[in-house]
């Protein structure tokens, strides 16, 4: 089963980076996810400065604005889908993630898979979202 694991630092420093957590603890983790064969994507999400958030209106205008500027210090740095048989599994990954340590987390959320027969995208099942035609949710 697809795992997405969300990697929030708790704190940034003056680079942009993750101050509890080395390049060589980042290259060791990656090594491991991919020689588990596990590793579908991932990727590192650029500065945050660099960011841009785009909402749209009930009536549909849209406005653009530079970042989010979010009330929190945690940001979202990069993400991973991992391929493992179960949540445990999943879990276990993030717990060895570098970005889980010294005030970061890692968000473990199952990948819908609209294709797979039956399957509503909801890993609870379609009456457990509320929807009885099982479309699934992209808004989490």
């Amino acid at each position: 089963m697809k795992y997405m694991l969300l990697i929030h630092s708790g704190a940034v420093d003056e680079q942009g980076g993750a101050p509890q957590c080395t390049v060589e603890d980042w290259m060791a983790y990656d090594k491991d996810v991919r020689d588990a064969g596990i590793l579908v994507s991932g990727e590192s999400l650029a500065d945050l400065v660099t960011a841009t958030t785009v909402r749209v209106s009930p009536t549909g205008e849209r406005t653009v604005t530079d970042g989010p500027f979010a009330e929190t210090r945690e940001l979202l740095g990069g993400f991973l889908v991992i391929d493992v048989p179960d949540l445990d599994a999943a879990l276990d990954w993030a717990a060895r993630c570098p970005g889980a340590r010294d005030g970061g987390s890692v968000v473990v959320r199952p990948v819908a898979d609209f294709g797979a027969p039956g399957d509503s995208g909801d890993p609870q099942g379609p009456a457990a979202s509320g929807d009885p035609g099982g479309s699934g949710d992209f808004g989490g």
